[in-house]
């Protein structure tokens, strides 16, 4: 149980994909100008991962080593498929509003990533417990960069006002540039409270070897 933790947490913080390991980053710059659009898109990209993973994990030994790279996008995509029909379908609006980022799934650095470092050297639980850590992590990322820049561009958050009248919206954080000052100021924010943690269980160590 304990192994599993340690697997799960690590897309929390320790390894998440875009306060630590940087990548996926253009496109959730592109979808956190709202929160439903960060919402929308770290549901999908975790629904992405986590079947992707556990069925390229459940299949690793049979995969050919020189075919590997085309299965792993064959069935990314796949899935990827079914996550942008059904939004098409049950969700017209945020589908729109997200554009060609859903589709683009498929060529995420996280996903092939973590298939590739992950899924197809461990065994199916251990790959969807990873999986589930890493979507997570990107969600609750694009959540907070979302409703930050959604709260100082609109004044809104959900598309419901919750700043008064008298506030003048800061156009520059619905932008693009807006969108990486947020997410420096997030991993300057993680890369801080990691420093803190770690002085804190060092200290806590030399007083119970003392």
């Amino acid at each position: 149980m304990k192994r599993m933790w340690n697997i799960f947490i690590k897309g929390l913080v320790k390894e998440n994909p875009l306060l630590m390991l940087m990548i996926g980053l253009c496109s959730a710059v592109a979808v956190t100008t709202s929160v439903p659009n960060g919402i929308g898109m770290g549901l999908a990209m975790t629904f992405v991962i986590v079947f992707a993973e556990f069925v390229i994990s459940l299949f690793r030994k049979l995969i050919p080593s020189d075919a590997r790279i085309p299965i792993f996008i064959i069935v990314i995509a796949a899935f990827t498929t079914m996550v942008d029909l059904s939004m098409q379908a049950y969700f017209p609006a945020l589908s729109k509003s997200m554009g060609v980022f859903i589709p683009l799934i498929v060529v995420n650095c996280i996903i092939m990533g973590r298939v590739e470092a992950f899924a197809s050297k461990e065994k199916p639980l251990d790959a969807v417990v990873d999986a589930l850590g890493m979507g997570i992590g990107y969600t609750w990322v694009l959540i907070g960069i979302a409703a930050i820049r959604e709260l100082l561009g609109n004044g809104s958050l959900l598309a419901i006002r919750v700043l008064p009248e008298s506030f003048q919206p800061i156009l520059f954080f619905t932008l693009p540039p807006g969108g990486f000052m947020v997410f420096a100021l997030f991993i300057s924010f993680n890369l801080w409270l990691k420093r803190v943690i770690a002085a804190r269980t060092e200290l806590t160590s030399a007083r119970e070897a003392a």
